[in-house]
């Protein structure tokens, strides 16, 4: 095993870029030609699983008395920001693709899935860090990232809705014990709609606000993503003087892809996670122990140290930057990005991880007593 005895923050810096890696693999994979085409898809479950496996994990956290300096430096911010563009670049190069080349359906297949990769992995993992801040430009990017994925709600749902109910059986986004990944995957897709339409009409309500207006984030937030594929739409229909419905395909194919890989990402994060209810009726606070924790060192750089999840939601205001590895929180054994691959097969990913849960209830348990 590779060990990083010591890691300067400019060579930290250079980990957040990883994420390039991927349209850059995707589009010059398209190029290459055949098989090519899924050199994401090798780099995101294959290599870097291995580089997981092969590096070792990086524990350290930012010492306390540099955490404030380290939070504020723009380059983190500016990181963040410039992932936007890119992924506006490279969603109109797909699009430009599929409505100007006659494509195979092996091309389909990869291209559609390959950007999903891209707006999915990566992108959803930046509105979720830029959704979590207080400034309009940041929230105004996490929005933009969303609707090319038609998941605005998500701006709703996950920061009035999932980080109050957690790690509770009022979640949907809280994998259950036993529960499969597919029959997650739609109850968490549609509870979680319902739930960020019943949040926006509590919000209106306790403002004296009508529930049908145009202050109902929920409205544009359902009908962006259609206008604005609508338009895209439209632009390459005149551009190439048809109707070019493989954009259409495109659109809603990559985001089908980034939603599952979202809804993926949340069924490991909490998988069996339970807060205890309180004789005051309330839950326990949100604590580290209530989140999967995974601090492999190369998908944390690929995903903005999402998978340091516990500390996120013990300290959502946190940037992605300082955010910490706890040893007593529950450890994923792999990445994220192997084990989405373990999430897709039920019966080895409930061989693999109910025994770590029920180990980790039982430490728990010791624990208070």
């Amino acid at each position: 095993m590779i060990e990083f005895r010591s890691m300067n923050s400019s060579f930290k810096k250079i980990g957040f870029f990883s994420a390039l890696i991927l349209p850059v693999l995707l589009i010059a994979g398209y190029y290459i030609g055949g098989l090519g085409i899924f050199s994401i898809h090798l780099f995101v479950f294959l290599l870097v699983p291995i580089m997981d496996f092969l590096i070792d994990r990086d524990r350290t956290n930012i010492a306390k008395e540099a955490v404030s300096d380290v939070a504020k430096e723009r380059f983190y911010r500016w990181v963040t920001y410039g992932w936007v563009y890119v992924q506006m670049v490279v969603l109109f190069w797909g699009f430009h693709v599929v409505s100007s080349d006659l494509l195979t359906p092996v091309q389909w297949i990869g291209i559609i899935s390959g950007m999903g990769l891209i707006t999915g992995g990566i992108g959803i993992t930046v509105a979720h860090e830029l959704g979590h801040k207080n400034t309009r430009l940041q929230q105004f990017y996490a929005k933009i990232l969303l609707m090319t994925v038609c998941y605005m709600h998500f701006f709703i749902e996950h920061n009035r809705g999932h980080h109050v109910r957690v790690a509770t059986i009022e979640d949907p986004a809280t994998s259950r014990e036993g529960e499969h990944f597919y029959a997650f995957w739609l109850r968490s897709i549609r509870d979680g709609y319902r739930s960020a339409w019943h949040l926006e009409g509590k919000r209106l309500e306790k403002k004296s606000e009508r529930f049908w207006s145009i202050r109902n984030q929920m409205f544009p937030f359902t009908i962006l993503p259609l206008v604005f594929v609508g338009l895209v739409f439209g632009f390459f229909s005149l551009w190439q003087d048809r109707i070019v419905w493989e954009v259409l395909l495109l659109f809603f194919g990559q985001s089908l892809v980034a939603i599952s890989l979202l809804e993926a990402v949340n069924y490991l994060e909490h998988y069996g996670m339970e807060r205890k209810k309180l004789p005051n009726g309330f839950y326990e606070k949100v604590t580290p122990l209530h989140s999967w924790n995974a601090s492999q060192r190369v998908s944390n750089f690929l995903l903005f140290q999402l998978q340091r999840h516990s500390d996120h939601h013990a300290f959502a205001h946190k940037p992605y930057q300082v955010l910490n590895h706890y040893e007593e929180s529950p450890q994923l054994p792999a990445g994220y990005s192997a084990m989405i691959l373990v999430a897709f097969i039920p019966p080895i990913w409930f061989a693999m991880m109910d025994p770590r849960l029920e180990a980790w209830k039982t430490k728990s348990r010791l624990s208070v007593q």
